[in-house]
């Protein structure tokens, strides 16, 4: 549910003029458990996937006995007797404990939202007044405040050389003669392998963020005439905003103080508020066990930017009678600066959640940009041919100068045909997030070639010290990510060619009023492009070519299991990608029945290839008709929409049709993890294909006549009429769908009333 209301105002004087505009936005929650994809992990598979479980999961090595073991137990306070394990499998009923299994795993999905609920205000105001008849000041200021809450499962807490936590909980020492020790043994380092445990008493992870962004810009507007016969306009602006945002996380556990709570009792007694702490079997968490463990987390940002510009425009000149010459000229100087402080328990190393450390950064710019367009000739009507330039030189402190340019033309044979064609070199500077935001985490759905390994990967495995009989214990593994102050600006090569034609014999049709027809090509080429590698790529390229380029990127436990997969923003060798977009639209002549206007919009992805480095030189992925998954990335080859308008008297409707073709993946994320290839997967482990979809939305809306005294509006609408299904993802890491491209599944209804008053 959701609801929005906005209310605009504006008033002119005889030198003024004003707009005010203020909405507010109420947006409500819907969980991931509410809908039948997202139910589980993986659609249609009833059963959770995580390690993290609210009984705790338990795998070490008991040398009384000379066995490891995977076990849980359902009791609080359970009573553990080695000998009931001492071929390695339980003895029924002869302690509290019974083998790990899938049944025992924790579903996370019903914690998570699909839509996140959040409320937002905003205010927009703008004021014009003419000094002298020639010269304009003019005032925009805005003001975003947006207070939302994200939420996700209860934290799991991981311990042991196995778990890639951090060194406290990897190396973490509960005593054999701790109270809440059933096993009678220390259990650190040596002994323990991997432990998993979700504090549910503790309720969920609740991040509430509250981000306020404010902008106000102030210009001068005018002109001169030079000879008396050339006018030049000219304007300077000046603006200045900034972006406050404050996280507060509720559900957080500190790592420091757990080590002290499972630790030696004398130094849980010297510490203030130390309780030993209960974590094995359900419920064993008192409200004081967790008053010490748990702390809420506060982490603060803020980004500033000032930009001051200063432009000119005017013609002169002309060849051929075609017209003047018309010319821009411009300078802009820009300082951008940003933080991030993270929570004091966070910077210090002691969170059990994601680790960061503070950092801040700037960066200025100055820039000079020049261009014309030059009319080489004129026809009786519309007719004309025009080319254009322009070059845009930018001086960054970061980064050494650079220079683009950008031609263009554009060609009206007749009245009714218009052709245009343009290139321009692009340069994009790292932004300050990218530049210098440290270090964070996340975990990834990645699957661990050496999880199960296949014959032909033993020998590679075992190089890298990964155990024959290895499994994978959780199919989610960390990925390190965040900025990247080496990072280079990207440069690119862009061609665009097109066509708009208005059909002139649709002139000669009764019932039709205009049939216009567009066509667009673009060829985009980028390098040094920015982004992350893809973390699965890294993982199976290390266990394929054990190679360093990609070893040296992942980390694993003594015992073979994936601790960290470094995923750090690169400058990749570049993306080359192209495509075409076209529409037609039809619009019929006025009828008794009414008018109605046909649109058919089209793109086309021809190629979309991105050139990564290889230990051998560039590598070339093509990436068109698939879907990365983890993080969600499709690459959809061709999407339509297709909108029927009606219009009569006071009354119209829109009737639309969204269709996405569909795409190919690798059978990989957690449905690989669990080996559910032939189950979940088109084409087992070959891949999956994920089908097209067709959406289908309607609208209709009312608009009565008052009169002189302004306009009302009424409109009711749905989207997704028949409940398109949502395709299945199996490499997504959330939700089993790709939540970039396709709506929240369910049918969406709303109603909408606009009202204006003159």
């Amino acid at each position: 549910e959701s609801t929005e209301v906005d209310v605009s105002f504006g008033a002119e004087g005889d030198r003024s003029r004003m707009f005010l505009d203020v909405s507010w936005t109420d947006q409500n929650e819907v969980l991931a458990g509410d809908r039948e994809i997202s139910e589980y992990a993986i659609q249609g598979f009833p059963y959770g996937l995580s390690s993290g479980t609210p009984e705790g999961r338990l795998v070490f090595t008991d040398p009384r006995i000379g066995q490891t073991l995977s076990i849980t137990s359902y009791t609080p306070n359970p009573f553990y007797d080695p000998n009931c394990w001492a071929t390695g499998t339980s003895v029924s009923g002869c302690d509290d404990f019974q083998p790990f299994t899938l049944d025992d795993r924790f579903n996370w999905q019903p914690y998570n939202y699909l839509l996140t609920p959040n409320k937002r205000v905003s205010m927009f105001a703008k004021a014009e007044y003419d000094i002298t008849d020639n010269t304009m000041f003019r005032l925009t200021a805005s003001f975003n405040k947006r207070e939302s809450t994200s939420q996700a499962a209860p934290e799991p807490l991981f311990f042991g050389p196995e778990a890639g936590a951090g060194d406290i909980l990897d190396n973490l020492l509960w005593p054999a003669d701790h109270p809440t020790n059933p096993f009678g043994i220390d259990m650190g380092p040596d002994s323990f392998v991997f432990t998993g445990r979700r504090p549910i008493e503790a309720g969920p992870r609740i991040f509430e963020q509250d981000v306020e962004t404010w902008y106000i810009s102030a210009g001068l507007d005018g002109s001169f005439s030079v000879g008396g016969s050339r006018d030049i306009y000219w304007d300077a602006t000046a603006i200045f905003s900034e972006n406050d945002a404050t996280q507060i996380k509720h559900g957080a556990f500190n790592a420091q103080n757990i080590s002290i709570a499972l630790g030696p009792t004398d130094t849980c007694d010297a510490t203030p508020g130390c309780v030993p702490l209960n974590w094995v079997g359900p419920g064993t968490m008192s409200q004081e066990m967790l008053d010490f463990v748990t702390f809420v987390q506060k982490d603060v940002s803020n980004q500033e930017l000032l930009d001051l510009t200063l432009n000119f425009t005017g013609n002169f000149g002309g060849f051929f009678d075609a017209g003047l010459i018309g010319w821009a000229i411009g300078f802009e100087h820009r300082e951008e600066d940003g933080s991030f402080t993270p929570d004091s328990i966070v910077s210090s190393g002691f969170t059990a959640g994601v680790p960061a450390q503070p950092t801040e950064g700037g960066f200025d710019v100055d820039e000079a940009y020049g261009e014309v367009i030059i009319p080489l000739w004129r026809g009786d009507g519309l007719e004309r041919f025009d080319i254009s330039a322009s070059a845009r030189y930018s001086k960054y402190d970061l980064f050494d100068s650079d220079t683009v340019f950008a031609f263009g033309a554009n060609w009206a044979p007749t009245e009714s045909l218009t052709l245009r064609a343009n290139f321009a070199e692009g340069f994009r500077a790292p932004n300050i997030g990218e530049l210098f935001n440290t270090g964070s985490r996340f975990d990834a759905s990645i699957v661990d070639p050496c999880s199960n390994v296949s014959p032909e990967l033993a020998g590679n495995c075992a190089a890298l010290g990964v155990p024959p009989d290895f499994v994978q214990p959780n199919p989610q593994l960390s990925v390190t990510t965040g900025g990247n102050p080496g990072l280079t600006p990207e440069t690119s090569d862009t061609f665009t060619a097109g066509f708009t034609w208005a059909a002139p014999f649709a002139d000669n049709w009764n019932s039709v009023e205009g049939l216009l027809f567009e066509l667009n090509y673009y060829d985009i080429s980028v390098d040094n492009a920015i982004q992350p590698p893809d973390a699965q790529d890294v993982l199976t390229q290390c266990v394929e070519t054990l190679d360093p380029f990609f070893c040296d990127n992942v980390s694993r436990a003594p015992g073979g299991t994936v601790q960290r997969v470094d995923g750090v923003l690169q400058n990749i060798g570049g993306i080359d990608t192209s495509g075409i977009d076209w529409r037609v639209q039809l619009i019929t002549a006025e009828t008794g029945i009414g008018q109605f206007r046909f649109e058919w919009l089209n793109t086309h992805l021809l190629d979309y290839t991105e050139t990564i480095a290889g230990p051998d030189g560039d590598v070339k992925i093509s990436r068109e008709g698939t879907e990365l998954g983890s993080p969600e990335r499709a690459f959809i080859e061709y999407k339509s929409t297709v909108n029927i308008d009606w219009l009569k008297d006071n009354w119209s409707a829109r009737l639309a049709f969204q269709y996405y073709g569909s795409l190919e993946e690798e059978c990989g994320g957690m449905t690989a993890a669990f080996e559910l290839w032939d189950d979940f997967c088109t084409r087992g482990q070959e891949g999956n294909d994920i089908d097209s979809t067709l959406f289908t939305n309607l609208n209709a809306s009312w608009s009565p006549d008052i009169g002189n005294n302004g306009q009302w509006t009424f409109m009711v609408g749905v989207d997704n009429v028949f409940e398109e299904t949502i395709p299945f993802c199996a490499s997504c890491d959330l939700n089993s769908f790709d939540g970039t491209i396709y709506p929240i599944p369910g049918r969406f209804w709303y109603a909408r009333a606009v009202i204006q008053i003159d």
